[in-house]
């Protein structure tokens, strides 16, 4: 009987960070909005570096939705390969760790992590 996909060697994992922008960043004052976006290009910096996370692609969904949003559509997503599920909950875990004036990230986004695999086809 053949292998299956399940039971091959460890792969990365696959991932697509959706990350959704809270009505409490657009609520805020202009002046503060720079150093809010400042931190959060900070936090998801280097994810490679930090914890073994290939970026694959990104995606900005700001053009055709304006405005806040706390879940799907997402505002942005990652798409990424991550060895283990602890670097994926590590990622997640940024925005209740990073802080800008006194306030955590999750204040300002939200996120959400899909785990899977490649798909087998629409690679070409």
């Amino acid at each position: 009987m053949s292998e299956s996909y399940r039971e091959q060697e460890s792969k990365p994992l696959r991932v697509l960070f959706c990350i959704g922008v809270m009505p409490a960043f657009f609520e805020q004052e202009s002046a503060r909005i720079g150093p809010a976006v400042q931190a959060i290009t900070a936090t998801f910096d280097d994810l490679g570096g930090r914890f073994g996370i290939t970026v694959l692609g990104t995606m900005d969904d700001d053009e055709l939705m304006v405005g806040s949003s706390p879940g799907w559509p997402w505002t942005c997503y990652i798409l990424a390969d991550a060895p283990s599920l602890e670097s994926v909950t590590a990622v997640c875990n940024l925005v209740r760790e990073a802080e800008v004036d006194g306030a955590r990230l999750w204040r300002y986004l939200r996120i959400e992590a899909r785990v899977g695999r490649p798909l087998f086809f629409g690679n070409s």
